[in-house]
């Protein structure tokens, strides 16, 4: 038997079923901010690229410089994300993954 997913209402009646951020996707983040200003539980936090690539133990961080001072988004509290997929609508690069919850 499959756990039983959160659900809400609308404030019409409809049964609605948020989908909860699992991933931010920093290699095509281009730090635009649409995500952090639209969000209302401070669920992003903008961060250095070149930290954020390098904490990612990803293989292509070589191909930025340490000079780089751009910008990206992270996750800083997922646990405050309440489901309402804002920052993927906002998003011009689709950087967000989400998904529902279990109850």
């Amino acid at each position: 038997m499959s756990a039983e997913l959160i659900k809400g209402r609308t404030r019409g009646g409809a049964e609605w079923v948020p989908s909860f951020i699992t991933d931010l996707n920093q290699q095509t983040c281009i730090g635009c901010g649409r995500c952090y200003k639209v969000c209302p539980r401070d669920v992003f936090e903008l961060v250095d690229r070149g930290e954020a690539l390098a904490d990612a133990d990803d293989d292509d961080y070589d191909d930025y410089d340490d000079d780089d001072e751009m910008k990206v988004m992270a996750i800083a509290n997922v646990e405050d994300c309440i489901g309402c997929e804002s920052c993927f609508r906002v998003c011009p690069k689709q950087c967000h993954s989400h998904e529902p919850a279990a109850a």
